[in-house]
């Protein structure tokens, strides 16, 4: 990619809109919400817990989370209006005061469920904002489970105000917590690892026992997990998952359980084996001091809610529940519907892969009668879009296999519906995928997929795609010539051509694409790469993954060939759909990004729909030459301001730079360029990418397609102090695809606003027609008569953590 600058003091790319991961979110909830399957109001007179009312409709509930039914118990009824009538509604004082009457039989039934010192909150929002910031020093470092709940990651935002490292980790991913450890044990006194018991989406849980033997190869080893899913079902008196795995907590775990959700009640709470921690957090816990307490009627369902979990029919209850479960994973054992994870839990997940499948898989449920959530991002990651469906002592058998039967049913009519199969879903959760599954029919097209340039024909390729920086037959040629067979992995491309013609022989789609290993934080906050680099000093493939690409990191423009009013464009559309999770596959591709695209609404539904998320890239600029014929002429028809600054900053300064056009250089010099070149990729972390291959430059000097604009000082004419990398379409546009900077001179000389004016010079004179000046420095370029317009690219990621990295971390 072009790496440029934004202004004349520091070399820093333009930076993308780090709201990408709050408009996503919108975006995809929006959508949602539109197809009538969020945001939803719940009617009806009374709730039983087995049904609920939608739309007009009476349908069985298999979205609840009172796994036990607890919520419906005439004694938690019974308790709580007994409370509002003696008590009142609320009672309006912090508990750093004084506390309800109630509470002090409630803390003392819950301490005793659990054995251990305890806190009631409110909630475990406001739970987990007011325990981690008291819980977490300010030497201390913090790993976060990239699906562990929001809650936590959100309190976790406040810790950096006090520049407490916070990293994430992929789901479960072992290796890489350990990599964290390792990295900051050096620095750090205790390291904190937060996760979830149970997930909220799959009912998979943490893997407790493999972390358990972590904490005792590195005792700085410190654990706060969220097991409010894990409630009621399981463990001693109902204290959870996390307590029927291990028992006993040791001092190094903050465990969180709820009072709500299974529990039946409102309310959570934070058990803390360790004394004097439990004391510092319920001293001055933040929101734990500030804010109102729970009201009678909660405290008083919640105390008789303790008193069945203290009792033996706690057992009882839990085994009804784990009756249904085992009755309803036996059903689907017998179907062909793809559970992501079996396990014991009252959480399903059935995956649908796209949104768009998702949507309409969940309406064909509700016309059925039954009530059932859709996992969307961010919960999960757009492309692992699912069904998830709970069970609770509420359902009935019958109605357990009714649902199975009608999934079983409409899974295959949504899947066709929305232009999907088998095989495409369960590539998306890792599953094994059937041999008998469906494939793209291609009917009456012709489709191509070649794996270099040299087996498509070139006066057509550039009729599609030539006219685009330097990705016309020659500029891919030079690419496929210098990016194979180098020595570092991050070097070396796959490249691969997709042309869909009609039955008549008519273009109707061409694209290439590049598969190789990227940065994880490509497009991530500058800061978050210069932290990243740190670590990439001695790890230097640290939070990187191979990726699939339209188009490739070393081209910019559009890299897609549509004819939108051809009658077969979207099943071409669909076509390359395949293409790429076909390929993305057998690649071992972690991520595939579809890069610079428009602001086009059209296409951008259709990238969504098929499970990519949009992010908002530098802004690209192009400079229209066509009819002018000197350079004069062009800079006449600037505004007046940008003409005193063209006068100031750039013509005032050309008497003391000698310029040279070389179309190749010797070896010293081609050395002084790249060192120039290499100036600017360590300083310039917006974009960040893995450098290039000394041999690219190499080529360069030996391509009749690409030459050198050098700037030196006339005072000096043996140094170089700039260079723009430049490569001649053959359809008439100019591409300055890199420059290289002496940064001692940006300031005192405007040394890169004199390369963009010699590139505009250079490109008048030879005749071009168009300057493809990139990405970025889109403030510079627009001083120089630039057109500047949005960019976006859509990325689809094996889970969530690189959608996290760009927008939220």
């Amino acid at each position: 990619m072009p790496l440029h600058f934004r202004d004349q003091t520091q070399m820093t790319m333009a930076k993308i809109k780090h709201n990408n991961f709050l408009d996503t979110v919108n975006e995809v909830i929006t959508d949602a919400a539109k197809q009538g399957v969020l945001h939803l109001y719940a009617e009806g007179e009374d709730l039983t817990g087995r049904t609920i009312g939608v739309g007009g409709n009476t349908l069985y509930h298999f979205g609840a989370t009172g796994y036990l039914g607890l919520e419906q118990d005439p004694r938690l009824k019974s308790a709580a209006i007994a409370a509002i009538q003696q008590y009142g509604t609320q009672f309006p004082l912090s508990k750093s005061y004084i506390s309800h009457p109630l509470y002090n039989a409630l803390e003392e039934k819950i301490g005793q469920m659990y054995g251990q010192p305890i806190i009631i909150t409110k909630n475990s929002s406001l739970g987990h904002l007011g325990a981690i910031p008291s819980a977490v020093d300010d030497r201390d470092a913090v790993i976060l489970d990239h699906q562990v709940h929001w809650s936590v990651q959100n309190a976790c935002k406040l810790l950096k105000n006090r520049s407490i490292p916070v990293d994430m980790v992929r789901h479960n991913h072992l290796d890489m917590l350990e990599d964290k450890i390792k990295y900051h044990s050096r620095k750090r006194n205790r390291i904190w690892y937060m996760a979830d018991g149970i997930y909220s989406m799959y009912g998979d849980s943490a893997p407790l026992h493999q972390l358990m033997a972590l904490s005792e190869k590195y005792s700085q080893l410190h654990f706060y997990i969220d097991d409010v899913h894990g409630m009621s079902w399981a463990g001693r008196h109902g204290t959870g998952f996390v307590m029927d795995q291990l028992k006993e907590l040791p001092d190094n775990i903050l465990l969180f359980g709820t009072l709500s959700k299974t529990f039946g009640a409102s309310g959570a709470v934070l058990v803390c084996p360790d004394k004097k921690m439990h004391q510092r957090i319920r001293t001055f816990g933040g929101p734990l001091t500030f804010s109102a307490q729970l009201e009678p009627a909660s405290v008083a369902a919640a105390s008789a809610s303790a008193d069945i979990h203290l009792s033996p029919e706690i057992y009882s209850l839990r085994n009804e529940l784990k009756e249904l479960i085992q009755y309803f994973n036996d059903l689907l054992s017998k179907t062909d519907l793809p559970l992501v994870d079996k396990n014991i839990s009252p959480v399903f997940y059935i995956g649908t892969g796209m949104p768009k499948t998702g949507y309409n898989f969940v309406n064909r449920l509700m016309e059925e009668g039954f009530y059932v959530n859709l996992g969307l991002f961010p919960a999960v990651p757009v492309k692992n879009t699912g069904v998830r469906i709970t069970i609770s002592r509420h359902n009935q058998r019958e109605e357990i296999a009714a649902l199975v039967e009608a999934m079983a049913h409409h899974y295959p009519k949504a899947l066709e519906e929305t232009g999907t199969d088998p095989g495409r879903v369960r590539h998306a959760f890792a599953m094994a995928v059937p041999k008998t599954g469906a494939k793209v029919v291609p009917g009456d097209l012709d489709i191509r997929l070649e794996n270099s340039i040299t087996k498509v024909g070139k006066e057509m390729w550039n009729n599609l795609m030539g006219a685009h920086g330097a990705m016309d037959w020659d500029g891919l040629l030079f690419l496929e010539n210098c990016f194979q067979g180098n020595n570092l992995k991050e070097h070396n491309w796959e490249f691969r051509y997709l042309i869909i013609r009609d039955g008549k022989g008519k273009p109707i789609l061409a694209t290439f694409m590049t598969a190789g290993l990227w940065k994880d934080d490509m497009l991530a906050k500058e800061s978050i790469s210069k932290t990243l680099e740190q670590t990439r000093k001695y790890d230097p493939y640290h939070l990187t993954s191979r990726a699939l690409s339209l188009g490739s990191l070393f081209t910019e423009g559009n890299h897609l060939y549509l004819d939108r009013k051809h009658p077969l464009k979207d099943r071409a559309l669909n076509i390359l759909m395949w293409t790429l999770e076909t390929l993305g596959h057998k690649m071992g591709a972690k991520m595939t990004v579809l890069r610079d695209f428009g602001p086009d609404e059209e296409l951008g539904k259709f990238f969504k729909d098929q499970g990519f998320v949009r992010i908002q890239m530098p802004n690209s600029c192009a400079v229209d030459l066509t009819g002018r014929m000197d350079v004069e002429t062009y800079f006449s028809q600037l505004s007046v301001r940008n003409r005193r600054h063209f006068r100031k900053e750039i013509l005032a300064f050309e008497p003391e730079f000698q310029v040279d056009i070389l179309a190749s250089c010797h070896r010293e010099q081609l050395q002084q360029l790249i060192a120039l070149y290499g100036n600017v990729h360590r300083n310039n972390l917006g974009l960040n990418t893995f450098s290039f291959p000394q041999r690219v430059f190499e080529a360069m000097s030996d391509n009749p397609h690409w030459e050198f604009i050098l700037l030196t000082l006339k005072s000096s004419p043996q140094t170089p102090i700039g260079a723009m990398f430049c490569y001649k379409n053959q359809n008439k546009t100019y591409v300055p695809a890199f420059v290289g900077l002496e940064y001692t001179y940006v300031t005192s000389h405007y040394t890169y606003r004199q390369l963009l004016y010699q590139t505009i010079k250079r490109a008048i004179a030879q005749g071009f027609i168009h300057i493809d000046f990139g990405l970025t420095a889109s403030f510079e370029k627009r001083k120089l008569g630039a057109v500047v317009s949005e960019r976006y690219a859509f990325v689809q990621a094996s889970d969530n953590y690189v959608i996290e990295l760009l927008g939220t971390m």
